[in-house]
C-alpha cells in the first residue's frame, strides 16, 4: 500500500489521530485470519477489540478443509493440526441416556464414516479438525501481530465517519482501561463484531430476519470421563433423560468435547417458553450431572455462557470502504459447525480483493464482488445450519423427549421398541431423522461447492453449469467450471518425490494458470499481463513429461479442458476462468479476461 495513502497534511486539527492502513474491529476468527490475509498480501494495520484477551471460552470449534486450505494458504494449518484433534476423537455423534447411559443411536461423523473417508480424501490436502477457539485464535492473532498488524484489546468501536477531503474513515474508539476516546484514520474499516456488530448497524445494512429456534447456555465444565470414552468415541454427545423432571431451564443436553476426554461443554437448551437468562453455576451442576450419568464423576464449572438460537443473514456486506464479515453478516445455530469455517472463508475472498485494488493491479468495481460471491454463501449457511436444527428436533420427537411430562416420554421410548404399528413407524421416523442428521455430519457439499458469480468471474461461453447426479449439500462435485473451487489434485515428479496438490501451486496472493502438453502459448500471454497491469500470475504445466505429473490420471479427469487450454485461478484458489484450447487468439483473450476480472479500465 502506498505510504503517503494518507496524507498527514490533509488532517489539519487531527494531529493526535492515529493512521493505519486497514482498521479491522474484532479479533475473533473473522476479524484474526482476516488480519492474516491481509498480511499475507502485504497489507498492514490495526485490530482492536472490546474483550480484554482472546476467546476464554471454546465456542466454533470445527474446522473444516474448506477453511484449513485458506489457512494453508499462509502456512497456518501445521500449527493447527498441532493443538487441535482429529481422528477418532471426531468419530461418532451419539444420542444416549445420559453421557454414561444406555445409547439410543450413533452416527459416524466428520469424514469418519467409512463409506465417506474417500470422498474426504479426494476433495482437499487438508483434514477436518477439532480446535476451539480458545485455541484458533491466538495463532491466528500472533502471527498477524507478527506481519505488520498493531493489536489493541479492552478497545470498542464508537462509531466511524467518512472524510471526503480525503477518502479516509475516521473512527472513534474507546480506550476501556483510561476511560478515554481517540481516532485513527484508515482508508478501509472491517467490521468483524460479531452478532452485535455496531458497524453493521451504523452501515444500516438489510437483514434477512427469520424466526429463532430458541435460546442455549453453554456452560464449560472440567469433568474427567476418559474411563467412559473407549465406547464412546466422538466429540458429540446427545443427552436425553426422558424418565427424570426437568427445570425449564435445563431441558435438553449436548456434551461437547473440547480436550479430551476432561474438558466439556455442556450445552443445554431450554424449554421454549423458558426465560432467556443465564442462572448461577448452583442452579445447573445437578443436571449437568445427570446429564453425566455417573455419580462418581468430580464436575468443575468453569464458566457460563448464553447464545440465541438466529436465522439471521444480511442482504449485503459492505458500503464504500466499510466491509462487514463473519457474525457481523450471518448468524446461526453451530449445527455443521459452519460458523468460523465461513467467517475465515470470507475473509479470504476479501484480503487479496482490498490489496489488489490497494496496489493499483484492480478496480475499484472488484471490491464489489466480496458481497455479490459470499452473501449468497453466508444465506445458504444459515438456512442449512437452521435445517439442520430442525432435523435434530425430529430425533428428539422420536425418541419421546418432546412430551411434556416423564410419564409420557418413557411411554413414547418404550414404544420404540414395540412389536406393533406405532413402534414401527416410530422406529422408521428415527432412521429417517437419523439420515438427515448424517447428511449433516458428512455434508462435504455445504462446504466445498460453493459456485460464485460475480465480475470477477468470467463465464462467458462457458455454456450450462455441469449438473451431477449425488446430493450437492451431501457430497462435493469437484470442477473446473469458473466460480467453483479449484480441485484438489496430487501431482508429482518425473523423478518420484514427495506429491504437491493442486491447491498448493495456486493461491499464495497470486493468479496461477494451469495448462498441458501445446500450451506453451500461455506463457507469453502471462508476461504481457505481468508486464503490463503488473498482475502476478504463475504458470503451471501438468502431464506426460511436463513439468507436473498427473500421477493418478485424476488431472485429466476434471479439467474440462483439452490439454492445450487452460484453467485460470483467482488468490482465493477459485477459478476465474478457463479456455478450452490454445489459439492465436489465446493471448489476447487472456489478458481481456484478466482485465475484466480485476475491473481494470471498468
Amino acid at each position: 500500500m502506498a505510504p503517503d495513502m494518507l496524507n498527514n497534511d490533509n488532517n489539519a486539527g487531527d494531529d493526535k489521530d492515529v493512521i493505519v492502513d486497514c482498521l479491522i474491529v474484532g479479533t475473533g476468527p473473522a476479524g484474526a485470519s482476516l488480519a492474516c490475509f491481509l498480511a499475507q498480501n502485504g497489507l498492514t494495520g490495526m485490530l482492536v477489540t472490546q474483550d480484554s484477551s482472546n476467546a476464554d471460552t471454546p465456542r466454533a470449534h470445527i474446522t473444516n478443509m474448506a477453511a484449513l486450505d485458506c489457512l494453508r494458504d499462509i502456512g497456518l494449518d501445521k500449527q493447527c493440526y498441532d493443538v487441535g484433534m482429529g481422528g477418532d476423537t471426531m468419530m461418532h455423534t451419539r444420542w444416549s441416556n445420559g453421557f454414561a447411559g444406555e445409547e439410543y443411536a450413533r452416527i459416524y461423523s466428520w469424514g469418519n464414516d467409512p463409506k465417506r473417508k474417500g470422498d474426504y480424501e479426494r476433495a482437499s490436502p487438508s483434514s477436518p479438525l477439532d480446535l476451539p477457539q480458545t485455541l484458533l485464535e491466538p495463532i491466528l492473532v500472533r502471527h498477524a501481530t507478527l506481519n505488520g498488524f498493531k493489536l489493541r484489546f479492552n478497545t470498542s468501536f464508537v462509531s466511524f465517519e467518512n472524510d471526503k477531503s480525503n477518502g479516509s474513515i475516521r473512527t472513534t474508539l474507546h480506550d476501556n482501561i483510561i476511560n478515554a476516546d481517540y481516532a485513527v484514520r484508515s482508508k478501509y474499516l472491517f467490521g468483524a463484531d460479531g452478532a452485535r456488530s455496531r458497524i453493521a448497524r451504523q452501515l444500516e445494512l438489510p437483514m434477512i430476519k427469520r424466526p429463532g429456534q430458541g435460546f442455549a447456555i453453554n456452560i464449560l465444565i472440567e469433568a474427567d470421563l476418559s474411563h467412559l470414552m473407549e465406547h464412546r468415541k466422538g466429540n458429540l454427545h446427545w443427552v436425553l433423560t426422558p424418565e427424570k423432571e426437568h427445570p425449564e431451564y435445563a431441558w435438553i443436553g449436548c456434551m461437547r468435547m473440547v480436550k479430551p476426554w476432561h474438558e466439556w461443554l455442556c450445552i443445554i437448551f431450554t424449554e421454549p417458553e423458558a426465560e432467556k437468562k443465564a442462572r448461577e453455576p448452583g442452579e445447573y451442576i445437578q443436571r449437568v450431572r445427570e446429564f453425566i450419568g455417573d455419580d462418581s464423576v468430580e464436575v468443575t464449572i468453569k464458566g457460563i455462557s448464553t447464545w440465541s438460537i438466529n436465522e439471521v443473514a444480511a442482504e449485503k456486506y459492505s458500503v464504500g470502504n466499510v466491509f462487514c464479515l463473519g457474525d457481523a453478516v450471518h448468524r446461526h445455530p453451530p449445527n455443521h459447525g459452519l460458523g468460523s469455517n465461513t467467517c475465515i472463508q470470507d475473509a479470504h475472498n476479501l484480503a487479496w480483493k482490498v490489496a489488489y485494488v490497494e496496489k493499483g493491479i484492480a478496480g475499484k468495481q472488484l471490491l464489489e464482488t466480496y458481497s455479490d460471491e459470499r452473501q449468497p454463501v453466508g444465506l445458504d449457511v444459515v438456512t442449512q445450519a437452521n435445517d439442520s436444527l430442525r432435523n435434530h428436533k425430529k430425533v428428539w420427537e422420536a425418541l419421546g423427549s418432546l412430551e411434556k411430562d416423564p410419564p409420557s416420554r418413557v411411554a413414547s421410548l418404550r414404544e420404540l421398541q414395540e412389536d406393533s404399528p406405532a413402534g414401527h413407524a416410530r422406529r422408521e421416523r428415527l432412521r429417517a431423522a437419523l439420515k438427515l442428521i448424517n447428511r449433516e455430519e458428512h455434508g462435504l457439499g455445504i462446504e466445498m461447492n460453493h459456485r460464485y458469480t460475480s465480475t470477477a468471474i468470467s463465464k462467458t461461453g462457458q455454456g450450462d453449469a455441469p449438473t451431477f447426479d449425488t446430493d450437492p449439500l451431501e457430497h462435493y462435485h469437484p470442477t473446473t467450471y469458473p466460480g467453483a473451487r479449484l480441485p484438489h489434485i496430487w501431482l508429482g515428479k518425473t523423478i518420484p518425490s514427495k506429491l504437491v496438490s493442486t491447491i498448493d501451486l495456486a493461491g499464495k496472493g497470486h493468479f496461477a494458470l494451469f495448462t498441458g502438453a501445446g500450451g506453451h502459448g500461455w506463457s507469453a500471454a502471462v508476461e504481457e499481463a505481468r508486464r503490463d497491469f503488473g498482475i502476478p500470475i504463475t504458470v503451471h504445466r501438468i502431464g506426460f513429461r511436463q513439468e507436473w505429473e498427473d500421477v493418478y490420471g485424476d488431472w485429466a479427469d476434471v479439467r474440462d479442458v483439452e490439454e492445450t487450454g487452460c484453467v485460470l485461478v483467482r488468490p482465493d484458489c477459485f477459478v476465474a476462468w478457463r479456455c478450452q484450447s490454445w489459439s492465436a487468439e489465446g493471448g489476447s483473450e487472456l489478458v481481456q479476461v484478466l482485465k475484466s476480472v480485476l475491473s481494470i479500465g471498468g
